[in-house]
């Protein structure tokens, strides 16, 4: 029997124990409501994770083909080896899988390892890659490894080839991974570190046509990250193939053309804007681009001091020299300052104030008409012109016929060129105009610059009678154009005069080739070394079809280096390209 006072403490002891019993009760109570109910759907998603794996799959790009079908852009496949982030936490995984890579012939670093794995990083059971390109063997050979580990399983992909190499370089462009910084600054969700865009040319214009649709994978994996099954499955969709304007008969014959020279040769449809060459001399390959090279190839690319990778065609910008000469004939013609038969005297030399301005011809060309003046090529005709014309009403037709501004091409990095101005050289030079620039001006030289495509283009409008048609080389885009404020009569005037330039003019040797040519050559002084030679186009001269720009930097005599290129292409897009 318990004393009332030993009583009294057992009942104390008990009701202590009794209140720690309630308090832990409520508290796993609490427990359970917090964990089951308020943060179940998050809890039931870890579990998932760990359970899951998501792989993502990327789809194969669209192909480019040209206007005959013959295969520009088209994809192979080839292999990677993907891992989970989860399952590489440690220096010694790092160490084990860059090892493995590298007895198999495939360099990695464990930090190159880490590296990779954070820019592709997006959750802990969404698969990353960590080595791409491999052929099957290369992946068999790494399967039968002892030491190829459970974390790592090969997918298929597919990868990039470009059958025209470097003949088609600057214009199908290229592919490669999307950089930290696209990721950063696009505002489409589609992409993610690891995915390849395009970065160049066609392939980065026509992105979002090529690019297909992403699918996914989902499997269930055991404790140790091996795969039990399959959960879903939804198939990438390839993306949309794209059919070219260009040739590849046409382009492969631009490259021999200007085959060992830096320039560039651009082929047009004059009725619709249709590209049939578009070629950049020199060029490179874009294969081992898409593929991926070394920082040090890269920068001999970039550092190469003949450019390569410039599109000299329409990123490149020149005086245009005499085929510029057109412009101030319209000028003249459509501001009344001169009709077909007002003429100038040519001495050899034409003076204003103190400066003296000389003829390519240093004996002169005596009385000048327009036509005779475009078909010689007749400097001091223009120079006269040009000071009653002025400035401001030769830029302004100038402008009219696309100077100036990009022609639309559906191509990226095309440069606008200079077409300068009163307000341009005060805002550049701190300097006025004088009559001395729009002289220079009136024979394409001075603060003037043109791509060979902007030539082309302008060009195109006296062939096709007037109107100014935007290039194109997605053959489904329909052709635009602008209608030019140019009366016929006077662009008729002008046409006759660059028949002439091919019959008896400085371009004779461009007409020798089986095909009646009108055109303009052209020789603009270089600061950095020889005149620059061109040769801007169309054919038959009689109903035009085709229009041709020739540029060679540094070529010397446009009649006699430029001419005869036009001249050939000219007449095998007569004959072939129809």
């Amino acid at each position: 029997m318990y004393s009332g006072l030993e009583r009294l403490d057992l009942d104390k002891r008990l009701l202590y124990v009794r209140n720690i019993l309630i308090f832990s009760l409520s508290f796993l109570i609490v427990g359970l409501v917090y964990f089951q109910l308020v943060r179940a759907d998050e809890y039931v998603e870890l579990a998932s994770g760990n359970r899951l794996r998501m792989i993502r799959l990327l789809p194969p790009r669209g192909n480019i083909y040209d206007a005959n079908g013959v295969p520009l852009a088209v994809n192979v496949r080839t292999f990677d080896i993907k891992s989970y982030p989860m399952n590489l936490r440690n220096d010694e995984d790092f160490e084990g899988v860059a090892s493995l890579f590298a007895r198999h012939g495939i360099p990695m670093t464990p930090e190159g390892l880490r590296e990779s794995i954070e820019k592709q990083y997006v959750a802990p059971y969404r698969a990353v890659s960590l080595a791409t390109n491999l052929t099957l063997a290369q992946v068999s050979d790494l399967v039968m490894d002892p030491d190829f580990q459970h974390a790592l399983f090969p997918s298929p992909v597919w990868r990039r080839i470009y059958p025209g190499g470097s003949l088609m370089a600057h214009v199908i462009g290229y592919v490669g991974e999307i950089t930290r910084e696209d990721l950063e600054t696009q505002r489409d969700l589609y992409y993610q570190g690891g995915d390849i865009v395009g970065k160049s040319g066609v392939e980065a214009v026509y992105e979002e046509q090529l690019r297909g649709a992403v699918g996914d994978q989902v499997v269930e994996v055991d404790s140790r990250g091996r795969k039990l099954r399959d959960v879903n499955y939804n198939d990438p969709l390839k993306g949309n193939d794209l059919k070219l304007t260009i040739d590849m008969a046409t382009q492969r014959e631009a490259a021999r053309i200007m085959e060992g020279k830096r320039g560039a040769l651009v082929a047009m449809n004059v009725r619709d804007g249709a590209v049939k060459a578009f070629f950049s001399s020199p060029t490179y390959d874009p294969n081992p681009l898409t593929w991926g090279i070394s920082s040090k190839e890269w920068s001999a690319l970039l550092d190469d001091e003949n450019r390569p990778m410039m599109n000299r065609a329409m990123s490149g910008s020149y005086p245009p020299g005499s085929p510029f000469k057109v412009v101030t004939a319209t000028a003249a013609l459509m501001e009344n300052v001169a009709d077909t038969r007002t003429s100038f005297f040519c001495p050899g030399r034409f003076q204003l104030g103190n400066q003296t301005f000389r003829c390519w011809k240093r004996s002169g060309h005596g009385r000048e008409t327009l036509i005779g003046a475009i078909r010689d090529s007749c400097d001091v005709y223009f120079y006269q012109v040009s000071v009653k014309i002025g400035i401001d009403k030769l830029i302004k037709w100038a402008k009219e016929l696309g100077v100036g501004e990009r022609t639309g091409i559906d191509l990226p990095g095309e440069s606008r060129g200079t077409i300068a101005g009163r307000e341009w050289k005060r805002a550049r030079r701190k300097e006025a105009w004088y009559q001395g620039d729009t002289v220079n001006y009136s024979i394409g030289q001075g603060f003037l610059l043109m791509t060979p495509l902007q030539l082309a283009r302008m060009y195109a409008a006296f062939a096709n009678g007037g109107r100014l048609v935007t290039p194109r080389l997605n053959s489904e885009k329909p052709p635009e154009s602008v209608q030019l404020r140019i009366t016929k009569a006077h662009m008729d005037s002008i046409r006759t005069g660059l028949r002439e330039v091919a019959r008896a003019g400085t371009g004779r040797v461009a007409g020798r080739y089986g095909v009646e040519v009108a055109g303009k050559t052209g020789t603009a002084q270089n600061p950095h070394g020889e005149d620059h030679a061109s040769f801007v186009g169309y054919a038959p001269a009689d109903d035009p079809e085709y229009v041709v720009a020739v540029l060679v930097e540094a070529g010397g005599s446009g009649s006699s280096v430029a001419g005869p290129l036009a001249g050939q292409m000219l007449a095998y897009l007569v004959e072939h390209g129809k």
